[in-house]
């Protein structure tokens, strides 16, 4: 299984999810080359049985087995398996439901162009109010520094965010402008950014290390320098960073 996977070139797995999706990939591979190499096989079988030269005058009964229906039987069973013994469960343990709220790292992101924007909860685990008229080039969520529960809200520009490993992450991606796709390959999540919407995915990351995120919807002339990175830390060094992020809160907004 392993190897077969190797063939799809696919990037290290670093989710909790992603080793089912990958499994459902691989059988929806193996079912289109088991689909070409039978068709294309029938293909070559019948051309060569029914030419010319052996069948010179044409018949017109047509064919007389039930071979090709018992195939797409087959096939569609095949498929219904897929659908209903794979995909539909990964989808519900994967995307349908969110995790618990007080057990999860909730996280608001925004796409701009050309960047990826973060904004965390302070330990008081609620969100500062929002309104578009504070938003500034320090400010993209339009956080309302004067608001109680937003002192200790904090803001991520261009930097890394970070997470802590083997805890459910709830991203709820948004756009600043124009449609974006946020993706971490090897996260294996990808979300549409779209303006005016907040849209929830989750994970929960297994390794530690620096993951990229692109943008998977061309976006303008400098789409392809659309990168972000979620850096997955120990729990411990995460308080540690969570803890120097909150103190400052969202000073550097209010000073603007």
């Amino acid at each position: 299984m392993d190897s077969l996977k190797t063939l799809l070139q696919l990037p290290d797995v670093a989710s909790a999810h992603g080793e089912g999706l990958d499994t459902l990939l691989l059988y929806v591979h193996l079912l289109m080359v088991s689909l070409f190499v039978g068709w294309f096989s029938y293909f070559v079988y019948t051309v060569f049985k029914f030419r010319k030269s052996v069948n010179p005058k044409a018949d017109y009964v047509g064919a007389r087995s039930h071979f090709s229906s018992y195939a797409e039987v087959a096939v569609a069973g095949i498929e219904g398996l897929l659908l209903l013994g794979f995909a539909v469960p990964l989808w519900a343990k994967a995307v349908d439901k969110l995790p618990d709220p007080k057990k999860t790292l909730d996280i608001q992101i925004m796409a701009q162009q050309f960047q990826w924007n973060a904004h965390y909860k302070g330990a008081d685990n609620a969100w500062g109010k929002q309104d578009i008229k504070f938003a500034n080039s320090a400010n993209p969520f339009g956080i309302d520094v004067a608001d109680a529960a937003a002192k200790d809200d904090f803001a991520l520009l261009r930097e890394p965010f970070l997470v802590p490993v083997n805890k459910d992450v709830i991203c709820r991606i948004s756009s600043m402008d124009v449609i974006h796709c946020f993706k971490v390959p090897r996260m294996r999540v990808t979300q549409d950014a779209i303006p005016g919407m907040s849209i929830p995915l989750h994970f929960r990351p297994v390794k530690t290390g620096e993951f990229m995120i692109i943008c998977a919807q061309l976006c303008g002339n400098l789409h392809s320098t659309m990168k972000g990175t979620f850096k997955v830390v120990e729990q411990a060094e995460f308080d540690q960073w969570f803890a120097e992020k909150t103190k400052a809160g969202m000073a550097a907004a209010a000073s603007e």
